[in-house]
C-alpha cells in the first residue's frame, strides 16, 4: 500500500495527497505534517520506514469538503485519490488514482465557492495579431468576454 502512495504521490510532488483508504483520506510523510498544522488535525503515524515511524493524518470521506474548502482557502492544492479497482477481485492494494484535483483556481463546486467574494475564471487567446479574453463569475454564471 506504501509503494502505491509513494507511486502516485511522485506525481503530485507539490500537491497535498488525499489517499482514500476506507472512510478517510489519509496523508502520509510532509503531506501529513503539513495537513496536520494547517488543518489543526491530529497527527499520528503508521508502520515504520527504516526504522523511523510513516507520520499519518486523516480526515472523514464524510466531511472532506469543510477541509477542503479550508484548504482552497489557505491556497493549498489537493489531489485527490480514489479506490478505482474492487476490493472482491484485488490481489493486493485496490487499484487508486488521483481522480480530481482541487486549486482555487479550478473551482466550480458550490460547497467549495464562497457567496461573499468573486469567483473569477479567465482565459486569454492571442492569434494572429489578435486577443480575446472571457471572464466568468463561477457564483452567479455571469460572463464577459472581448
Amino acid at each position: 500500500m506504501m509503494r502505491q502512495y509513494l507511486d502516485i504521490k511522485a506525481s503530485w510532488p507539490d500537491t497535498l495527497l488525499f489517499y482514500r483508504m476506507g472512510d478517510f483520506y489519509e496523508l502520509f510523510y510532509e503531506d501529513a505534517e503539513r495537513a496536520a498544522k494547517l488543518l489543526d488535525i491530529t497527527l499520528t503515524s503508521r508502520g515504520k520506514s527504516d526504522g523511523a515511524p510513516v507520520p499519518m493524518a486523516g480526515v472523514p470521506v464524510h466531511s472532506v469538503d469543510q477541509y477542503l474548502a479550508r484548504l482552497v482557502k489557505l491556497r493549498e492544492p489537493v489531489a485527490i485519490c480514489e479506490q478505482i479497482g474492487d476490493p472482491a477481485t484485488s490481489k493486493g492494494p485496490v487499484e487508486r488514482k488521483v481522480v480530481r484535483v482541487v486549486t482555487p483556481g479550478t473551482l466550480t463546486e458550490e460547497t467549495l465557492l464562497t457567496d461573499r467574494e468573486e469567483n473569477l475564471i479567465c482565459a486569454v487567446l492571442a492569434e494572429d495579431g489578435r486577443a480575446g479574453i472571457a471572464v466568468l463569475e463561477a457564483s452567479s454564471g455571469r460572463y464577459s468576454g472581448l
